[in-house]
């Protein structure tokens, strides 16, 4: 009987341990992703960091579809060459939608002097999205990032933000919050042209 006791615990001993190897493999593999969560979220804020020093860091790249679902992906890059002001939003965002009319206003001022603008509509729906653009009467391009890929590259902490690119691709300015008047967005563009 004791022996018929004895194995019958053997495979209790073995399933407890396969079950605390399991939970420490999960352990592990938690710490893992938040070191690694950490650490980009730290290179990204770096990026603003260098941004708010007078760096003129690299700015992360993208390449997305535009909103309106047609027509091929854009990239930053087939944009180099010129200033770009990069506006990332959602539709949900209360303060996108009270700098709305003024990131138009500086776009039908400045989109004929070489500055590219560019709409990146993250962490939302598509359909809500094109709304958002059509109720604002938003002209300039609009750019669907819906799972929210880009926004750690660019060290985003929230909607709306703001960044101005060269004409070489850096970063020389930055708006983190929303955008209060249009001489804010004129002085980012000028850092770009300068």
């Amino acid at each position: 009987m004791e022996a018929s006791a004895a194995s019958g615990r053997r495979p209790i001993r073995v399933a407890r341990r396969v079950a605390t190897g399991l939970a420490l493999a999960l352990v592990a593999g938690l710490l893992a992703l938040l070191v690694w969560d950490v650490m980009h979220k730290e290179s990204a804020q770096g990026f603003v960091n260098q941004i708010a020093a007078g760096d003129d860091p690299a700015a992360p790249g993208f390449s997305l579809k535009p909103l309106n679902g047609g027509g091929p992906p854009v990239s930053l890059a087939s944009l180099r060459g010129r200033p770009v002001v990069v506006n990332f939003w959602a539709s949900w965002c209360a303060p996108c939608k009270a700098e709305a009319p003024l990131l138009e206003r500086a776009y039908a001022k400045w989109h004929g002097k070489g500055v590219a603008f560019v709409g990146i509509d993250a962490n939302d729906f598509a359909g809500d999205a094109r709304k958002f653009v059509v109720r604002h009467d938003l002209s300039f391009r609009m750019l669907h990032d819906g799972s929210g890929s880009t926004l750690g590259r660019w060290g985003l902490t929230g909607f709306p933000e703001t960044y101005f690119i060269d004409a070489r691709g850096r970063a020389v300015d930055h708006i983190g919050q929303q955008i209060q008047n249009e001489s804010e967005i004129d002085t980012g563009i000028r850092k770009a042209l300068s």
